[in-house]
């Protein structure tokens, strides 16, 4: 019998990759997404002629279509949440809602027998050294309602049982929900687009991971689930702990012409600075393996397919 996965925020910039990914693998996919985004969350239009996929319209706080779309799902994929540390801020009752709230709703509601895999950030490791790695046993200690949002729904999460936790490094690479707040995509696009870029404290790390492999790992999830479940895994590339000012520069490598200035007076509001192990995740079998190179490319791509940007007349 077919599986049948539910992914919760299935047209956001992880779940749209996701969704694909899930069909290609032969699994019923059914997406959950309040279209918060409006006309930039229309990229899916291409699996509608697929019979194995379905859309709802609705959100995830609303327990009446959490009840009715849990009801046939053997996996759910919770992606639905306020992204990122800025989001969280502008609206912290909105971000604790969905962020929160909504998971121990779907925590509530869920069968013992439906396996839920969920994805956190590794920023819950928040400002360390940046010099030891961290691992999964490494004290989460978040410096940002996003984080701490993230974390707690983890935590609760896992105490319930027949749950996958990934805490996904920072993500890149292009998807039919695009974001270019994210580190990797941000800098390319400033270097295509700008050719410029002003970077405060450069010695800040971070570990990235390309979308498409985050996808993979969630589908080894399922299909690995029992030598898995009730554990955290760090979720990204070895190769890509990675400081700013070495992100930066790997960058120029493809656009010479980028200057980048690491100004010496000034904060990051970020004070994220860790670097990740994700030897548990190997220890289970799965491993990332889309370069940083590969994912530049890209993307480089994908930003030429633009066009000219909203309220210029010039490119």
């Amino acid at each position: 019998m077919t599986e049948r996965v539910l992914v919760t925020g299935g047209l956001g910039y992880l779940g749209s990759i996701l969704c694909e990914h899930l069909l290609q693998h032969g699994y019923q996919v059914q997406t959950v997404d309040n279209l918060m985004y409006g006309a930039g969350q229309q990229g899916l239009f291409h699996l509608c002629a697929n019979p194995a996929f379905d859309f709802v319209k609705g959100d995830v706080r609303d327990e009446g279509l959490m009840r009715r779309v849990l009801r046939d799902a053997d996996v759910v994929v919770h992606l639905a949440a306020i992204v990122g540390a800025g989001a969280c801020e502008r609206d912290p009752l909105l971000a604790t809602s969905v962020n929160l709230e909504a998971a121990r709703l779907l925590n509530r509601l869920r069968s013992p027998n439906q396996l839920v895999i969920y994805p956190n950030t590794n920023s819950g490791y928040g400002a360390t050294s940046g010099i030891t790695y961290c691992t999964e046993e490494t004290p989460l200690e978040p410096i940002s309602l996003y984080g701490q949002t993230k974390v707690d729904a983890e935590r609760e999460l896992l105490q319930s049982g027949r749950t996958i936790a990934l805490r996904l490094a920072t993500v890149f690479g292009m998807s039919p929900r695009m974001r270019l707040d994210l580190l990797v995509n941000h800098f390319v696009y400033a270097a295509y687009k700008e050719r410029y870029l002003v970077i405060f404290e450069k010695d800040f790390k971070r570990n990235f991971v390309h979308v498409r492999d985050v996808a993979d790992c969630m589908i080894h999830g399922i299909t690995h689930s029992e030598q898995m479940i009730g554990r955290p895994f760090n979720v990204g590339l070895d190769s890509a702990n990675l400081s700013k000012e070495e992100l930066a520069l790997k960058v120029k490598e493809y656009i010479p012409d980028f200057y980048v200035h690491f100004a010496p007076i000034g904060q990051d509001p970020d004070k994220r600075n860790y670097i990740v192990s994700n030897q548990r995740l190997r220890e289970a079998g799965f491993e990332a393996t889309r370069s940083l190179d590969q994912g530049i490319q890209e993307l480089l791509k994908g930003y030429a397919m633009e066009g000219r940007p909203l309220y210029r007349n010039a490119s």
